[in-house]
């Protein structure tokens, strides 16, 4: 395996990057509230039927179910990226506190301790 090899992002990840990108945009949601639009004026014309409102649920639920997995995906990714570059600051500014490096790995708990330790520690500076 090359060094280009690991480098390139895996199939699923390239597909979460640039559907993140597309449905982000405000035209996406626009598209998405004149189906909407469309759907609600079609009621009467199908009598409010069933299947009318079957059409609608079942969509949005398939809709809600994926983006789910890719919100959850992107998010992922931007979290551990942002990890990675926080630690490369505490490197160059030599913190060496094994607590704050591995803060992600700790409970609600001790990182809202550690927060406070470090504000204190903020205030007494000023």
């Amino acid at each position: 395996m090359t060094a280009t090899d690991t480098d390139q992002p895996d199939i699923f990840t390239r597909f979460t990057t640039r559907t993140a990108k597309v449905l982000g945009h405000a035209w996406v949601f626009v598209v998405a509230v004149a189906v909407l639009i469309i759907w609600a004026l079609t009621g009467p014309l199908l009598g409010f039927s069933d299947t009318w409102q079957l059409v609608i649920n079942t969509s949005t639920t398939i809709v809600t179910f994926l983006m789910v997995f890719i919100i959850q995906n992107t998010q992922n990714r931007d979290t551990a990226a942002l990890h990675v570059k926080l630690d490369a600051l505490m490197l160059e500014l030599k913190i060496s506190n094994a607590k704050l490096y591995e803060a992600e790995e700790e409970g609600e708990k001790e990182i809202e301790r550690q927060r406070r330790r470090i504000e204190d520690a903020a205030e007494k500076e000023e």
